[in-house]
C-alpha cells in the first residue's frame, strides 16, 4: 500500500480525492484504466480522419471577391466576363538609349509573337507595333508590350502557362541584346504558388525538429520530449483530414494548412505539458503511477479543458468579421484546438499510465539525469517572481509602464491588403513585373471601373466612358492609356485606369476617392440606367479596412465577453476575469507597437529581409488579437489554477502566487519557448504576410511569458491580496469548484496502486 503522511496538509489531499471527480477527471481515470482501449482508439480516430481527408480532397474557396464596393464590382465583372481566360503580357525593352524601333526589338517582338502564337490556348495576341495599340508602348520608347491572353479556367490557363513561359525564355536567349520577361495572372499564380508552397514545406520541415530539440532539453528524455511532440502532430493530422471533409460545405481558404500547423502544433505541445510536468510531480511526490496519472487529469487536465475553450471561444470571433477567410480560418483553428483538447483528455493519460516510468528514457547524458534529480525550482524565475512579490508597486509599475512603450508605435499603425509590391523581389517574375511598372506606370495595378448596363455600346455611353479616362488624367493621379473591355453581351463594361502610387499609399488612396465621389459620378452616373463600382488594389484596401474597422467592435465584444463568464465561473471571482483580460489586453497592444515599429517604420528590415511598406496586412490585426487572446489565456489558466490549489488548501495569496508561479515557471517557459520557435520559422517566409503574422505571435508570446506572467501577473495579485477572490453576493449561485479533485459534491473513493518501491 501506498505510504500515509498523516499530515494535516495530507489528510486534506486525501479528502479532497474523495471528492466527485469533474470530466477531465473521469476521462483520465477511464483512460488510465483502459490505457489499450484508449490509445487504440485515439490512433483509429487519427487515421479515420486522415484517410477520409485524404478521400474527399481540400476544397479551397475561390480567390476573394472582395467586401463593399469592390464586392459589387468583383461580382458585375463576373457576369459580365466569365472566368475563361488568363491575360499574359511579355515586355520586350531595348538597352539604355535604345528604341522600340530598332530592327533588334522589332526582331525580339516578332519572334515573341511567333512563339507564344503557334502555342495551345494562346489567343488576342497584340502586337505593339499595331495600328491603334500605341499605348503598348511606353512614354521614353524604350519598351514595348505584347499582350496575349490564355483561354481556359484557373487550371487550365496554369497548365498551359508553363509552355509559354518556356517559348519566352528561349526568345529571350535568342536576343540577347534585349530583355525580353514576361508577367501576367497565370505566370504569376504559378511562380508565386511554387515559392510559397517551397516555404511552407521549410517551415513544416523546420518546425518538427526544433520543438523536438526544446522539449529534449526540458525533460532531459528522449521519450519524454516525444509525447507532447505525438499528440501535436496526431492534432495536426487529424484535423487537416477533418477539414478536408469539411471544406466540401465550406471551401476552405488556401493558407488553413499553415494555421492548423501553427495553432495545432503550439496548443497540442503545450496541453501535453501541463500534464506531463504535474504527472512527473506527482511521482516524486511518492504516488504510484495511477494515482499521478489521475491527479494531473484532475488538475492540470481541468486547466487544459478551460484552457482549449477559451481559446476556441476566442477563435469563433472570427465568425463576426464578415469575410470568408476568416470564417474558414476561425473554423480550421478551432477544429484543432477541440481534437488537440480530446487527446490531452484521453490519449495523454492513457500514454502516461502506460509508459509510467519509461517516459524517463532515452535520457540525454548529464541532462537528464540533472533534470530528473531536480525538486527545487528555478533560481532565476524565483529571483524574478520573489522580487515582484517584495516590490510588488513598483514591479507593475515598471512592468506597465514598459509594455505601454511597446504598444505606443501601434497609435500609428497603418493597415493595407498585401500588393505586388510585397511579393518577394528574388522572383523573376517579380523583378518583370518591376520593369513593367517603372515603363508603363500603374497599368499593373489600376483602378477597375465596372460598369452596367442595358446596352454599354451606346454613343452616349462611350462618350461617358472616354470623358471619365479625359477627366481621370487631368487630375494628374491616373495614367494613360486607359483599356476598355466590353462584354460579348454588351451589359458589361470593364475600364482599367492606370494610377499612380502601389495601389496601397496616400497617393492611391486620393486618386480613389476622386474617382469614386467625382469622377464616376459626374459622367457615368448621368446615363440612365447605369450603375459602376470600383475595384482593384486601392479600391480593395479601402473597403476592406472599412470592414475591419466596423466589425473589429463586436469581435472584441464577444470574446472579451465570453471569456470573461468562463474565468467567472471557473474561479467564482469577479476580479481574476478583469484582470486577465486587462494583462491580455497589455500584452496584445505591445505586440501590435512592436509588429507597427518592424513593419510599418521599417526598423530590422534587412534582418528580416522584407521592403517595407508603411502597413501592416489588414487582416492581420484581428487575427492576431483572437489568436494571441486565445493562446495567452492557456498560461493564464494553467497558473492560476495552480494558484487556486493553494489557496484552498488554506495558503495566503500571496504565498499561493509564489508557488503556483514557481511551480509551473519550467513548463510555461517550455511551452513558450516551443510557441516563439514555431512562429519565428513564419517570420524567415518570403512572403511578408507570413512574416508579420510570425513576428506578431513570437513577440506576444515571449512577452507574455515572460514581463506579464512573471513580472506583472504576481506584483497585481500581491497588490490585490484577498481581493484577488472576491465575488459579489449576488453572483453567489455559481457552482464551486475544487482544483484538486472536481466539484465540492458527493465523495466517491479513489483509486490506488501500489507505489513502486525505491530504486536501488
Amino acid at each position: 500500500m501506498a505510504q500515509f503522511n498523516p499530515s494535516a496538509n495530507h489528510l486534506w489531499e486525501r479528502l479532497t480525492m474523495t471528492t466527485k471527480p469533474t470530466f477531465a477527471a473521469r476521462a483520465g481515470h477511464w483512460s488510465a484504466h483502459h490505457r489499450k482501449a484508449a490509445i487504440a482508439l485515439w490512433l483509429v480516430f487519427v487515421i479515420g480522419a486522415v484517410v477520409a481527408g485524404q478521400m474527399a480532397g481540400l476544397v479551397k474557396a475561390t480567390q476573394t471577391m472582395g467586401v463593399g464596393e469592390s464586392a459589387k464590382a468583383e461580382k458585375t465583372l463576373d457576369r459580365g466576363f466569365p472566368a475563361d481566360s488568363a491575360s499574359e503580357t511579355v515586355i520586350v525593352q531595348a538597352p539604355k538609349g535604345g528604341s522600340v524601333a530598332d530592327p533588334k526589338v522589332r526582331a525580339a517582338v516578332t519572334d515573341v509573337i511567333a512563339r507564344v502564337s503557334a502555342l495551345p490556348r494562346v489567343e488576342h495576341v497584340k502586337s505593339p507595333y499595331a495600328p491603334g495599340n500605341a499605348g503598348q508602348r511606353s512614354r521614353d520608347g524604350r519598351s514595348a508590350l505584347v499582350t496575349f491572353d490564355l483561354a481556359g479556367d484557373e487550371k487550365a490557363t496554369q497548365d498551359a502557362v508553363e509552355p509559354v513561359t518556356a517559348a519566352v525564355h528561349r526568345a529571350a536567349r535568342a536576343h540577347p541584346g534585349v530583355f525580353v520577361g514576361q508577367f501576367g495572372e497565370a505566370s504569376a499564380n504559378v511562380a508565386l504558388s511554387d515559392a510559397f508552397a517551397k516555404d511552407f514545406q521549410k517551415a513544416e520541415k523546420l518546425s518538427l525538429p526544433i520543438t523536438l530539440l526544446i522539449l529534449l532539453l526540458a525533460f532531459g528524455s528522449l521519450v519524454a520530449a516525444g509525447v507532447p511532440l505525438l499528440l501535436g502532430i496526431t492534432a495536426v493530422m487529424a484535423a487537416l483530414g477533418l477539414v478536408n471533409v469539411l471544406s466540401h460545405a465550406i471551401p476552405m481558404d488556401e493558407s488553413i494548412s499553415s494555421i492548423i500547423l501553427l495553432i495545432g502544433l503550439a496548443v497540442g505541445v503545450d496541453y501535453t505539458l501541463f500534464y506531463l510536468r504535474r504527472e512527473r510531480e506527482e511521482r516524486r511526490a511518492g504516488r504510484s503511477k495511477l494515482e499521478a496519472v489521475e491527479r494531473a487529469s484532475a488538475t492540470s487536465g481541468r486547466a487544459v479543458l478551460i484552457s482549449g475553450l477559451t481559446v476556441m471561444i476566442a477563435m469563433a470571433g472570427m465568425f463576426l468579421a464578415g469575410d470568408r477567410t476568416f470564417t474558414s480560418l476561425g473554423l480550421g483553428a478551432i477544429l484543432v484546438v477541440a481534437v488537440a483538447v480530446i487527446g490531452s483528455l484521453t490519449f495523454v493519460p492513457a500514454l502516461l499510465a502506460a509508459l509510467g516510468d519509461k517516459v524517463e528514457r532515452g535520457r540525454i547524458p548529464f541532462l537528464g539525469k540533472r533534470l530528473a534529480r531536480r525538486q527545487g525550482h528555478s533560481r532565476f524565475w524565483e529571483a524574478v517572481v520573489n522580487t515582484s512579490l517584495r516590490r510588488p508597486l513598483v514591479s507593475a509599475g515598471l512592468a506597465t509602464a514598459l509594455l505601454v512603450v511597446l504598444a505606443i508605435p501601434a497609435f500609428s499603425m497603418h493597415t493595407a491588403l498585401t500588393g505586388t509590391d510585397d511579393f518577394p523581389r528574388s522572383l523573376e517574375v517579380m523583378r518583370v513585373y518591376d520593369r513593367m511598372q517603372d515603363a508603363f506606370p500603374g497599368g499593373q495595378i489600376p483602378a477597375v471601373v465596372a460598369i452596367a448596363a442595358k446596352d454599354v455600346r451606346t454613343p452616349q455611353m462611350r462618350r461617358a466612358i472616354a470623358e471619365l479616362d479625359r477627366r481621370a488624367q487631368a487630375t494628374g493621379r491616373f495614367e494613360p492609356p486607359a483599356d476598355v473591355t466590353i462584354s460579348r453581351s454588351g451589359t458589361v463594361a470593364q475600364v482599367n485606369l492606370p494610377m499612380q502610387g502601389d495601389g496601397t499609399d496616400a497617393v492611391s488612396s486620393r486618386a480613389l476617392a476622386d474617382l469614386r465621389d467625382k469622377l464616376i459620378p459626374e459622367t457615368i452616373g448621368k446615363v440612365d440606367g447605369a450603375k459602376a463600382y470600383v475595384t482593384g488594389q486601392a479600391a480593395g484596401t479601402k473597403d476592406f479596412n472599412d470592414l475591419m474597422t466596423s466589425r473589429a467592435p463586436y469581435v472584441f465584444a464577444f470574446v472579451l465577453t465570453l471569456a470573461f463568464l468562463l474565468l467567472l465561473v471557473t474561479f467564482r471571482s469577479i476580479v481574476i476575469p478583469i484582470k486577465a483580460i486587462a494583462l491580455n489586453l497589455l500584452s496584445v497592444g505591445a505586440a501590435y507597437g512592436v509588429l507597427s515599429w518592424i513593419f510599418v517604420d521599417g526598423h530590422l528590415s534587412g534582418l528580416l529581409g522584407f521592403e517595407p511598406n508603411g502597413a501592416i496586412v489588414s487582416w492581420l490585426p484581428m487575427f492576431l488579437f483572437v489568436i494571441l487572446f486565445g493562446l495567452s489565456m492557456d498560461y493564464h489558466v494553467f497558473i492560476l489554477s495552480r494558484v487556486r490549489e493553494a489557496v484552498d488548501r488554506g495558503k495566503r495569496t500571496e504565498d499561493a502566487v509564489r508557488e503556483g508561479i514557481l511551480s509551473t515557471a519550467s513548463t510555461v517557459t517550455s511551452a513558450a519557448f516551443v510557441m516563439v520557435a514555431v512562429f519565428a520559422i513564419f517570420a524567415t517566409l518570403s512572403a511578408i504576410d507570413f512574416k508579420e503574422m510570425g513576428v506578431g505571435l513570437a513577440v506576444a508570446i515571449l512577452i507574455d511569458a515572460t514581463i506579464v506572467r512573471a513580472v506583472l501577473l504576481p506584483a497585481v495579485m500581491k497588490l490585490l491580496g484577498e481581493r484577488n477572490w472576491y465575488l459579489p453576493s449576488w453572483l453567489e449561485w455559481l457552482p464551486r469548484f475544487s482544483w484538486e479533485g472536481g466539484s465540492e459534491q458527493a465523495p466517491a473513493e479513489p483509486t490506488r496502486e501500489p507505489a513502486p518501491a525505491p530504486r536501488r
